[in-house]
């Protein structure tokens, strides 16, 4: 018997057919990895070890934020190495003023949504302020809080040496850790501002410690923000693990960039170091402009093209059944 070909049909996540009296269906994913290799390959998963692989072997690293489902789907669709569901999420997805009001119980509902969307990039998400800062028991109920409920597959915290018990006790029980240093937006205030960070000896050593600390203490990689580009290519040089910059120059292992920053969504401040990628706001803009336009013009729907039509028997039914109504 020749081959069945099966159909696929209207709805773009699955697809059937009837084999001998029987419905056979498949569920596909809407957005498939990025693939590799002419292709012929769909993108194998991210994992630490490919992480490491990729530092070893000059390969930079690309790091993304995601807060939702679509942009966990676009991050899935190329090729970005991890995906961060940054504490950033509090000033450009909930508009709070600072990253140290969002709350535990916030994060989780924006991972799991990416989470929900994440195929091949290592899902990793920011522990938010005052979520580890009351003491080891709290912040172990709360990492464990993000890896079942919120289904990420590691954490990022910012902070030096006085956090290297807990990125030891978290590792010990298997959850893997990103440290960041540099600038650390969760205390903005004490730092009065955010500002450029180890740009004297005396900081750049106490950068450098804080990283070799860390790094010893089990973190699996290092977000260095907003230090000289000179400091940045000798912390990735002194480091056996991964570096990921955000406003550290060239020269580190990888780079990460806030998702409306790098689309142009973002009304705030732009960094020096952001780069616009995209203009979505202008598009977005021009889109509302439109719609608002087309409808107040009674341009839309188009009664044809946009609209349904009643039976035209069926409808002459309708109006006699009203009359006297």
């Amino acid at each position: 018997m020749s081959s069945l070909l099966l159909p696929r049909v209207v709805r773009p996540q699955c697809w059937s057919a009837a084999v001998f009296g029987r419905t056979i269906a498949r569920r596909w994913m809407s957005v498939r990895p990025q693939e590799i290799t002419n292709g012929a390959e769909v993108r194998k998963k991210v994992t630490i070890q490919t992480l490491h692989q990729q530092k070893n072997n000059g390969t930079p690293i690309t790091m993304l934020t995601a807060y939702d489902y679509p942009t966990a789907v676009a991050c899935s669709s190329h090729a970005v190495d991890i995906t961060l569901v940054g504490d950033s999420l509090a000033q450009v997805c909930l508009g709070y003023s600072s990253t140290t009001e969002l709350t535990v119980s916030e994060m989780i509902h924006h991972t799991r949504a990416v989470a929900r969307g994440t195929t091949h990039p290592l899902l990793i998400a920011d522990m938010p302020f005052g979520s580890y800062h009351t003491g080891m028991e709290d912040a172990l109920r709360n990492a464990v809080r993000l890896v079942q409920e919120g289904r990420v597959e590691g954490l990022k915290i910012e902070g030096g040496a006085e956090i290297a018990e807990l990125v030891k006790k978290l590792t010990s029980v298997g959850i893997p850790v990103m440290a960041h240093v540099g600038l650390l937006p969760q205390r903005h205030t004490a730092m009065s501002g955010y500002k450029v960070q180890g740009r004297n000896h005396a900081s750049a050593q106490r950068i450098l410690e804080d990283a070799l600390t860390l790094q010893e203490a089990g973190a699996f990689s290092m977000v260095v923000e907003a230090v000289p580009k000179e400091l940045g290519q000798y912390l990735t040089e002194k480091l056996r693990i991964p570096t990921i910059g955000i406003g550290a120059g060239p020269h580190t292992d990888g780079q990460v960039l806030v998702w409306d920053d790098m689309m142009n969504t973002w009304n705030g401040h732009k960094a020096k170091f952001v780069r616009r990628f995209a203009n979505v706001k202008a598009e977005r803009d021009v889109g509302v402009a439109s719609y608002c336009e087309a409808v107040r013009a009674r341009a839309f729907p188009d009664p044809q093209a946009e609209s349904y039509s009643a039976d035209k028997s069926e409808w002459e039914l309708f109006l006699a059944s009203q009359k006297g109504s």
